[in-house]
């Protein structure tokens, strides 16, 4: 019998078995995958989440795979341009984007090392529930064989269309239409740094990756997406050239190494994120558009919070574990309501309204404002830190 089962082996799955390894436990990790894989993903680790990697010991391993550090960021909107650096959290000051068949090796056989057992394209097919009802394993297939397996806690961590989020009914406590699409490719030797464009109806970010590679993502407004992904070649170069000309003219003549990606499925979501034997981490139980790339830093913040909530609880009363489950659904929403309600805002693609842009052209004159703004962009401030003094005196 396991303490622990998780299901999904990725960005959140990965650091949450790890976690409850170190912390002692025998802990079983699920995946239909095999790995190393990609998966769809921005990339982006903001800060918060790279300071996660620093605590587990892991920065200097996603450092050392090529991938570089983001520390220089350029945002431009109308006739504003902010560029500098955030001030960060925990001594990081810098974001990275590694490529996911990178970051998701790393954080397994982190888990690996850990001591947790790990099954590959390994598939969850049902919830195992005692007379009550409560959740105490799971059956599936592995390698085409069936297997049943006991645990004190099952934890969803299988992504948007979670299979334990079904199995275990766990309805949507809040459900926002979606808003955009996105496609996105990666393009050989393009000079960049962490760069985001705005417009009306349109956001392209560059984003420097792996092997040095940049990833280039234009987003759509969700309206368009029939139209997009007709002739979504055209359509993609046309919303960089539109919206970010200098770094249009950057790609012209270099090589595009991959096939373009791109999805309209931006689902806005928050699931119930426990239950009798079971809880749900990462996307499995909120998901938000990825317009400002919030959902790998979301995704540690969630393994790190149910592993610190559950504490030694696993094995002991089960009522007891039940409360724990309910204080970390509690802390996610609590932590995460404000990061989902801004970027619904930014998802909307509207046009900037004239008291936004008065207060980002008083920004971009002073440094340290600037800093702070790039805070807010990474999840570390609301826009109330802002509201300095020396702001006020600059409106």
């Amino acid at each position: 019998m396991y303490d622990a089962i998780v299901v999904g082996a990725r960005c959140a799955g990965s650091p949450t078995a790890m976690l409850l390894a170190r912390a002692g436990y025998r802990v079983l990790m699920l995946d239909r995958a095999g790995f190393p894989s990609d998966t769809l993903s921005t990339h982006l680790i903001h800060q918060p989440g790279i300071a996660a990697l620093a605590r587990w010991g892991l920065l200097e391993t996603v450092h050392a795979s090529g991938c570089p550090p983001l520390d220089h960021v350029v945002y431009e909107v109308a006739d504003i341009r902010l560029e500098g650096c955030a001030r960060g959290v925990e001594g990081q000051h810098a974001g990275y984007a590694p490529r996911r068949h990178v970051l998701d090796a790393i954080l397994v056989d982190a888990a690996v090392a850990a001591g947790v057992e790990f099954r590959e394209q390994a598939s969850v097919t049902g919830l195992l529930r005692d007379e009550t009802g409560r959740v105490i394993g799971v059956e599936g297939k592995h390698d085409g064989r069936p297997f049943t397996e006991r645990t004190h806690l099952v934890i969803g961590a299988d992504g948007m269309r979670s299979t334990v989020a079904k199995l275990a009914a766990a309805p949507y406590t809040v459900q926002d239409p979606r808003l955009t699409c996105a496609y996105y490719a990666y393009w050989d030797d393009v000079p960049a740094v962490l760069e985001l464009y705005e417009k009306p109806g349109s956001w392209v970010a560059a984003v420097p990756t792996n092997d040095g590679a940049t990833l280039v993502l234009a987003y759509f407004p969700q309206s368009r997406f029939d139209e997009v992904r007709t002739d979504m070649q055209r359509a993609y170069l046309e919303q960089i050239r539109t919206t970010a000309p200098a770094l249009y003219e950057r790609l012209q003549g270099r090589r595009r190494t991959e096939r373009l990606r791109g999805t309209g499925e931006q689902q806005n979501y928050f699931r119930q994120a426990t239950g009798p034997g079971w809880a749900l981490v990462g996307d499995a139980g909120h998901h938000k558009d990825s317009i400002t790339a919030r959902g790998i830093s979301d995704a540690f913040f969630q393994a790190e919070t149910l592993v610190q909530r559950v504490g030694d609880r696993l094995g002991g009363d089960a009522h007891q574990l039940d409360q724990t489950l309910r204080d970390y659904a509690e802390d996610r929403d609590k932590a995460l309501t404000p990061g989902y309600e801004s970027t619904l805002t930014v998802a909307q693609l509207a046009v900037p309204h004239e008291q936004r842009l008065s207060l980002l052209r008083a920004v971009q004159t002073d440094r340290e404002l600037t800093a702070i703004y790039f805070d807010m962009v990474a999840g570390i401030e609301t826009i109330s830190a802002l509201y300095t003094p020396k702001l006020l005196a600059l409106l």
